[in-house]
């Protein structure tokens, strides 16, 4: 009996694939955020060196950063050493090795950088990759699936926020790393020890190119939002703590024999040539009514469209036969090739207003390439679409299988235990915390606050200064601008979740791009009722959050939330009197708005507050007053009123708390905080 409890060679690479494929998920998510955020600040920090004005503090040293793509670049092409060593079998150790070293020194980073860390995993996951396929292509989708269902406990321990990057991570981490080595060094013994299947056989795989296509494909939608809850609540306006034990259930389904024991009897009764088709057009629809409808069914529908591309995993490899040449290696380049294409298009679906003309040499790309990327907008759903129909290709174009094999009932029972365990776990740990009640309120302090997507000037992360800084101001409503929920580029955090669990406060987010960017509002008071409208926009898209709260039972406070458009440099797309021309019109919708919502022309206690993206003197802010609301900071100094803070400009008042029908109490003040671009303004209230 003990003997049969014994753990087999099976088990223990089945272990070791779930554990390098964790690090791998969570070096790539980590990697494409860090070479985002650094090479946006590297570009901010030659700007400046340009103009002869010290960078920030935070600012990366370009070299660095240089150094830093260098690496990258080098890493991901690291498989390609796999199509001459797979054919030595001991060598997936060295793999694991460099994969298990790279991802203990995200967590210190002693001789190498975290991005350059998160480069080396993610080189050595690949390199890693190109030996399963080779010789345990059986694992090769449970590398996936239980790296992501992993990844996806991390976060949700985390409030999306994955705890494991953190330097206060790094002795777990080591740890983990260690273990990892150990469970594949004997594994490695023991099948080496251990008769070994015959050739040809399912145990030896290989990696065509359609299937080098949709593994880079299948990275993109399910990092960028299958197989992020944060991603599908900003979508589908649906609530993230339910979400978290769906899409666990959803992505651990299909490592259960008997499911994919039945799925193949029923895709089975359709024609080998248009089953796969049939396949995809599916999950296309699911896609489209998740992220075009709001509410259960519409994240229903992407939890649904998670399982189905789950599946997809098995098709990607067919198997080895006798005289086959592998270019396995080459296909792994290819994977992060078409993830890298589907990534940038994902960033120019939110950034496309900020695409400059180019200069100099590069200036003929100006009648080509910036009208190209600045005709994104709006198109996330198209791009979701063309990552499913390249991750669909390979249940497309293979018809004479299914590889949906079945398994014993007693695989298939583990498989249930594993999904239910991790089930219970993203319960246990996406369950919402109680937030902190305010009380008996005297005095109410409103702050509003853009957070520039959780970076700070030089583009650093920095959501705890951004919570401390919250904490500091004493504020128990504070409404957020440049708020993101999930994004690739933030590394998949929601980020008004995240300060909402970790201050104790409730929140509302409103998306105005894509679903995963837009306004929020945290609040220690009971929120009645919260909704918002788009405003229209020539740059980037934005809106109007409203939100009613209760300081007391007997009364009730209204709050607006909004972000007007920016006042860019002309660059002869749009001149300073189209920009301002275009601000004029929001507000005058944001009035409208609040017109239709009190017919009768008498408004209660209300707050508008944002970023007005524009001075106090000028003709814009002077229509907020010509309509009754008053500016509490009116009459102070601009070093004492400043809210945008940047190296090279002078400081301005952009940011606004307007009132109507309320009473400004002592507390009127900007933090200094250089946690974000902009400075936390608050605004003390007499709740009477």
């Amino acid at each position: 009996m003990l003997r049969r409890l014994k753990p087999t060679p099976q088990a223990l690479m089945w272990l070791e694939a779930g554990l390098i494929g964790l690090f791998f998920i969570q070096a790539l998510r980590f990697l494409v955020g860090m070479l985002y955020t650094r090479t946006a600040g590297a570009s901010l920090s030659l700007t400046l060196q340009g103009l002869g004005i010290p960078a920030p503090a935070t600012a990366p040293d370009p070299a660095i950063v240089q150094q830093e793509i260098s690496v990258a670049l080098a890493m991901l092409a690291l498989p390609l050493l796999g199509l001459l060593l797979t054919r030595a079998r001991p060598l997936i150790f060295v793999a694991l090795l460099i994969t298990a070293a790279g991802r203990a020194l995200l967590n210190t980073p002693l001789v190498i950088t975290p991005a350059m860390a998160a480069a080396l995993t993610v080189g050595g996951g690949l390199l890693y990759l190109s030996f399963l396929v080779r010789w345990r292509a059986g694992l090769f989708p449970v590398f996936f699936v239980l790296g992501i269902a992993a990844d996806g406990l991390f976060r949700a321990a985390g409030n999306t926020l994955d705890p494991s990057v953190s330097a206060a991570f790094a002795t777990p981490q080591l740890a983990l790393s260690l273990a990892a080595a150990l469970i594949g060094l004997i594994a490695l013994i023991g099948s080496e020890t251990t008769p070994q299947p015959a050739f040809p056989g399912p145990a030896y795989g290989l990696m065509p190119l359609w299937g080098g296509i949709s593994l880079g494909a299948m990275l993109f939608i399910q990092l960028s939002l299958l197989a992020l809850p944060s991603a599908i609540a900003g979508r589908a306006g649906f609530d993230y703590a339910v979400l978290v034990p769906l899409v666990t259930l959803a992505g651990l389904l299909p490592i259960i024999p008997a499911v994919r024991a039945r799925l193949a009897a029923f895709i089975g009764t359709f024609d080998a040539g248009v089953r796969g088709w049939l396949w995809m057009l599916l999950v296309v629809l699911l896609v489209v009514f998740g992220t075009r409808l709001s509410g259960m069914i519409a994240a229903l529908a992407l939890v649904a469209a998670h399982f189905m591309v789950s599946m997809i995993w098995w098709w990607l490899l067919r198997r080895r036969a006798p005289g086959d040449r592998s270019f396995g290696g080459l296909w792994m380049v290819l994977a992060v090739l078409v993830f890298a294409l589907l990534a940038a298009a994902d960033l120019f679906t939110y950034e496309y207003a900020y695409v400059r003309a180019f200069s100099g040499n590069l200036a003929f790309l100006n009648n080509s390439v910036v009208p190209l990327l600045r005709a994104f907008r709006g198109l996330g759903l198209a791009v979701l679409v063309l990552g499913i129909f390249l991750a669909a290709l390979p249940i497309t174009q293979v018809r004479q299988r299914i590889p949906w094999m079945g398994g014993t009932a007693l695989a298939s029972a583990a498989g249930v235990v594993l999904t239910a365990a991790a089930v219970i776990g993203a319960l246990y740990l996406s369950r919402p915390p109680l937030a902190i009640p305010a009380g008996d309120l005297q005095t109410l302090r409103v702050g509003t606050y853009n957070i520039h997507g959780g970076v700070d000037e030089a583009y650093a992360p920095s959501l705890e200064g951004i919570a401390r800084t919250i904490a500091e101001s004493g504020a128990q409503i504070v409404l957020l601008q440049e708020v993101e929920a999930g994004r690739l580029t933030s590394f998949g955090v929601d980020q008004s979740l995240w300060l909402a669990r970790r201050l104790g406060m409730d929140r509302r987010f409103f998306p105005t791009n894509e679903g995963l960017r837009g306004l929020a509002v945290l609040s220690r008071l009971p929120i009645a009722y919260d909704d918002g409208v788009l405003l229209d926009s020539l740059g980037e898209q934005t809106g109007l959050q409203r939100v009613q709260v209760q300081p007391r039972p007997d009364r009730v406070l209204e709050i607006y939330n909004t972000w007007l458009g920016y006042l860019l440099e002309p660059t002869g797309d749009l001149s300073l009197t189209e920009q301002e021309q275009d601000q004029q019109r929001q507000l005058g919708q944001v009035f409208d708005v609040i017109a239709r919502q009190h017919p009768d022309g008498i408004l209660g206690r209300t707050v508008i507050g944002g970023t007005f993206n524009n001075v106090p003197d000028s003709p814009l802010m002077n229509q907020m007053r010509a309509v009754g609301f008053s500016d509490p900071f009116a009459g102070l100094p601009l070093e004492l009123s400043a809210t945008l803070v940047r190296a090279g400009v002078p400081p301005a008042r952009l940011d606004y708390v307007w009132l109507r029908n309320l009473t400004p109490s002592e507390g009127v003040l900007v933090l200094d905080s250089a946690a974000s671009d902009h400075r936390l303004a608050v605004v003390g209230l007499l709740v009477e």
